[in-house]
């Protein structure tokens, strides 16, 4: 009776102690999570949807970017890597796990033995053969196995999160730098007929020049202005291969031989969107995630290494059957093993759990403050290049105007040289700029979505588990 009460009491402790784990650090205080986002937007997006869908490229009206994108999330070399990692973690997981099972192996036997007797043909000879097999379970009374496959399930979480990460950088940066090969080719396109207006001005200049209207001073002007603008040319195509190689790296393809069809950015506009409420993003943002599930796997350390500290005890069995001659031996033990001296080991890696507890708790504040600052610079940057493409429009259209009455002029001699060039240089100028600026404009709308999460949410995660549990920490 007695043993049977001093066995009941142990079990009663072991199971308040496993359940006693020690409570997650408060990381969101009040007044962390905004009311509301505050940076002024365009008009379109009053009646813009709140929330991307999860292809919100298929409305930037480009018709080779959803296959490039498809391409992408098929391909890309960093999403595979990212998918390997999961399964890292998944096999982790696995090994956490058998730690909650018994060990049970098996063995078998045979030997043959003999003596040499005089007299005796082949002397004295026997065969043995024999099975055995071997049990043994620790059991978890302190939860420092459960501890720790908790914290190998929290951290394959964070890479099934963290590969959603990767995967919203490629589709954002796809959509970049195709917008990037199409702004360059725009740019190139510009320069050429830059320069074919200033092969028509040498024309005129070399006209008057020999029928003694014009300078030589004004032919080498135009001259060195023709070679300054054709100069720009190497440098545009340059950029131009570079951007289409790195395309065709985030597809997981060879630079050499890879092309796409476009040669502008007619017509590809960056549909609006709106962000909903501040608090309702740390559920869209894989990253968010993927610190929360970090930092949970780091509390499940330091509850694994607060386990350590109590003894442990393992339970064991074996059995062996031996045929010829016939026998069979058993056992069954247990063993009850508490660390006395370690040099300060445990300690050490307590202390080590929760500084790396600490510094995941800053580690996903600053995810969450982040989100909250790209949210606002992605909207603040949609609306100050709608209205500096409105602004710089109608700068081109003046100087288009400025530019063919200035020709007429020169070529008439009403203007001079000096005013053709500027006015020239500055319709150039205006048009080149123009483009950068609705580059800039759709890159900014691509920022967008990808602050907003691109459409994911953790409630709809094909890759996670049923029941995450997740609650913004």
């Amino acid at each position: 009776m007695k043993f049977l009460l001093q066995t009941s009491s142990l079990a009663v402790l072991a199971v308040t102690l496993a359940a006693c784990t020690t409570p997650m650090p408060q990381t969101i205080k009040p007044g962390d999570v905004p009311t509301g986002f505050t940076a002024p937007r365009t008009p379109e997006m009053a009646n813009a949807p709140v929330w991307p869908t999860t292809e919100w490229w298929q409305g930037f009206s480009a018709e080779e970017l959803p296959g490039l994108e498809t391409t992408a999330q098929a391909e890309n070399l960093d999403l595979l890597a990212a998918a390997a990692r999961v399964l890292q973690a998944q096999a982790n997981t696995g090994i956490a796990g058998s730690a909650l099972f018994p060990t049970i192996t098996g063995g078998g036997s045979a030997k043959r033995a003999g003596t040499n007797v005089s007299g005796v043909p082949g002397g004295n000879t026997a065969n043995t053969y024999g099975v055995s097999a071997q049990a043994s379970y620790e059991v978890d009374l302190w939860g420092l196995n459960r501890d720790q496959l908790r914290a190998a399930e929290q951290n394959e979480l964070s890479a099934r999160y963290s590969r959603q990460t990767v995967a919203l950088t490629v589709t954002s940066d796809v959509a970049n730098t195709y917008f990037d090969v199409l702004a360059l080719r725009e740019r190139i396109t510009i320069a050429k007929q830059n320069i074919d207006a200033a092969k028509r001005i040498l024309a005129i200049t070399e006209a008057k020049v020999t029928n003694g209207v014009s300078s030589n001073l004004e032919l080498a002007q135009q001259r060195a202005q023709l070679a300054s603008e054709e100069a720009t040319i190497p440098a545009l195509e340059e950029q131009e291969r570079e951007a289409r190689y790195a395309l065709a790296i985030l597809l997981g393809k060879p630079p050499e031989g890879f092309d796409v069809k476009a040669v502008n950015l007619d017509g590809i506009v960056a549909p609006p969107v709106q962000p909903g409420m501040p608090s309702a993003l740390l559920e869209r943002r894989p990253d968010v995630a993927a610190a929360e599930a970090s930092l949970r796997a780091a509390h499940a350390n330091v509850d694994a290494a607060r386990a350590a500290f109590f003894p442990s005890l393992d339970l064991s069995a074996s059995i062996s059957q031996a045929f010829n001659p016939s026998s069979m031996a058993w056992s069954i033990g247990a063993s009850l093993l508490q660390t006395i001296f370690d040099g300060g080991r445990l300690g050490a890696e307590s202390d080590y759990a929760k500084a790396q507890q600490t510094e995941l708790v800053a580690t996903y504040r600053k995810a969450v403050f982040s989100a909250f600052s790209d949210v606002e610079s992605a909207v603040g940057q949609v609306s100050s290049y709608a209205e500096r493409e409105r602004l710089i429009a109608e700068q081109e259209r003046n100087a288009a105007e400025a530019y063919r009455i200035s020709e007429l002029q020169y070529r008439e001699g009403v203007a001079d040289l000096l005013t053709v060039l500027q006015t020239q240089q500055t319709l150039f100028s205006a048009q080149d700029q123009l483009v950068q600026i609705r580059l800039a404009r759709l890159q900014a709308g691509v920022s967008l979505y990808r602050a907003l999460g691109g459409g994911w949410t953790v409630a709809t995660d094909p890759n996670a588990p049923p029941d995450t549990g997740f609650r913004p920490l």
